[in-house]
């Protein structure tokens, strides 16, 4: 069993608590150190027909995100509200237009330049399956060639086809993307994914032999791992661990929820 589409969750949770979340993201990849100056993007879709979506102000960076200041954009990417007047930047929604009009069980989609990110992104073999971390995403990660700043719109149905049912991505020479089930599986998992790369390169780094794994172990390891996201995504357990981070923002950063 590998992270693969499943089912939606079982609650939709309400605009405004997908406010509140996406941007507890954005803090938190701030906060963590993931974030690119202005650029990268963290997306969500809001409940409802109208397939409208969340996204950050082209020009603040993600430490001043907050839910009141987020852009709502249609499937297009034009703008339908715009609190303070800075639009959104098009070439980061190319990447996250494609991915919500061909899943819609990716609630949110998640996009990071980091050192870590776009070193490994730029190694032939990807993410490679060599502790805890990185063996979550044992079959799990879809890989897309760079072509590119996100400009031509062509792009987005070879970005889909190379994406297909997986929730994380590695786009070659650029760097990762996550979807989720909700804003806290795309951030958990672009947080795991982050660590796998920085263990990577420090293994590599460190040139001692490998202690390697047998694929059976991986496998195993990541069917744990995409039980205990469905549990939370699908049959309703709490999730502690992202209660835990955004109590976190509550004490250090609470103007996120303004």
């Amino acid at each position: 069993m590998t992270l693969t589409a499943q089912a939606r969750p079982v609650a939709v949770n309400s605009d405004a608590q997908i406010r509140i979340d996406l941007a507890a993201a954005y803090r938190l990849i701030h906060r963590l150190g993931l974030d690119d100056s202005i650029y990268t993007h963290i997306s969500a879709r809001l409940p409802g027909p109208e397939h409208r979506f969340l996204i950050n102000p082209y020009g603040l960076r993600f430490e001043e995100v907050t839910a009141s200041n987020l852009v709502t954009v249609d499937p297009d990417g034009q703008v339908i509200d715009d609190p303070i007047g800075l639009g959104i930047n098009p070439a980061g929604f190319t990447i996250h237009s494609a991915v919500h009009a061909a899943r819609p069980d990716a609630i949110c989609v998640l996009h990071t330049h980091t050192v870590a990110g776009v070193a490994v992104s730029s190694q032939q073999d990807g993410v490679l399956p060599l502790n805890q971390w990185s063996m979550q995403f044992t079959d799990a990660i879809a890989y897309h060639d760079y072509e590119g700043i996100a400009l031509d719109l062509d792009e987005r149905q070879r970005l889909v086809a190379d994406l297909r049912d997986k929730y994380v991505m590695v786009l070659r020479n650029h760097g990762m993307l996550t979807c989720g089930r909700s804003v806290a599986e795309a951030f958990k998992l672009m947080h795991n994914l982050e660590r796998s790369c920085r263990a990577q390169l420090a293994i590599q780094a460190a040139g001692a032999p490998v202690a390697r794994l047998s694929n059976a172990v991986a496998v195993k390891t990541a069917g744990q791992y995409a039980s205990f996201y469905d549990s939370i995504e699908i049959k309703g357990k709490p999730d502690s661990e992202w209660a835990a981070f955004k109590r976190m923002l509550e004490r250090t950063d609470p103007d996120f929820m303004n």
